[in-house]
């Protein structure tokens, strides 16, 4: 058994967690929060957290800033998924930041996806977070005006992370190569073409670009060469960033009628793509059709409403994926 394989078989934590930057200069992306003089890397600066909510996609640094934060302020960092834990875990939780309080130690509770909890969940942070026993750092891909209730809301500051960019990817990408023991131990070899190819594919998720790159580790037995072949079998099929409930799923309703009303077909036939692989219904589609022939095109194109009410009624009959 070669020296990698053993490694791998020693269930060492994935490769996004190994290479977890420990402090904000290790930290890639989302400048506009950790920039110099931004205000994330004031708070740190000055090592006086506040509860706030971290609005982003998957793989953007939310679960990272929120343990930075909480080792930079030396604070007693509490996670919890809200998929998995209830009243019960947040009230234990409380019960330490209270004790903590008393020695003059901040708390800090750390909550993966948030909007997960329901009303009364929510509600029992709200007097422990008013009278700072937790500074409370919740973390969502929702809308949190949508899925936060109100008087929790209120009590924390929202910020906004961004997909990471190819650029940041890259420099991540770089990161693993020169920091991780077994990236480093094994000559693996990654063409220009299929390194832009892996960054590409994540559509600026830093995890799942770093688990498609162990996946194709273990698939070439950690030594040798990533071909297109073994990342094809690595990735499988991409799946599309769309949710049909959540803003994605607004926003991108949004730049599909933009497109139709610009006249940009190669604009729409990629939105419309978009929605499909990512499981949109067509009648939603059709429906918002209807609605741009009678508001937008209205008169200058009188055919415009009954050919899209034809294109409604044809979706509606026949369905997918003759549609």
């Amino acid at each position: 058994m070669s020296e990698t394989q053993s490694m791998f078989n020693q269930h060492l934590p994935p490769l996004a967690e190994r290479i977890r930057p420990g402090n904000i200069n290790q930290f890639v992306g989302q400048e506009h929060l950790v920039g110099t003089e931004k205000i994330l890397s004031m708070v740190m600066e000055k090592e006086q957290p506040f509860s706030m909510m971290f609005w982003g996609p998957p793989g953007s640094g939310k679960t990272t800033l929120a343990r930075i934060i909480a080792k930079t302020a030396g604070a007693d960092i509490h996670k919890l998924s809200a998929v998995s834990s209830g009243v019960k875990d947040l009230r234990k939780v409380i019960r330490q930041g209270e004790k903590n309080k008393d020695l003059g130690k901040l708390t800090i509770l750390f909550i993966d996806e948030i909007h997960r909890f329901s009303k009364s969940q929510q509600d029992s942070l709200l007097n422990a977070v008013e009278d700072g026993t937790v500074i409370l750092i919740g973390a969502t891909t929702e809308n949190p005006s949508f899925e936060i209730i109100s008087p929790l809301l209120s009590r924390c500051k929202v910020l906004v992370l961004n997909p990471l960019s190819n650029t940041a990817l890259d420099t991540i990408l770089d990161y693993a190569f020169n920091t991780d023991i077994i990236l480093q131990k094994n000559q693996i070899d990654l063409s220009q073409k299929i390194r832009e190819q892996l960054i590409q594919s994540a559509g600026g998720d830093a995890r799942k670009m770093l688990n498609t790159l162990e996946v194709s580790m273990h698939l070439i037995s950690g030594k040798g060469t990533i071909t297109e072949k073994i990342l094809s079998e690595a990735l499988q099929r991409r799946s599309q960033l769309y949710d049909k409930t959540g803003d994605y799923h607004y926003d991108t309703i949004s730049a599909f009628i933009k497109a139709v009303r610009g006249s940009d077909p190669d604009a729409a036939i990629y939105w419309l793509a978009i929605m499909i692989e990512g499981g949109e219904k067509p009648e939603f589609i059709a429906r918002r059709l209807v609605i741009l022939a009678s508001e937008d095109i209205s008169n200058a194109d009188p055919q415009g409403l009954t050919l899209a009410v034809s294109g409604f009624q044809a979706v509606h009959m026949i369905g997918m994926p003759e549609a």
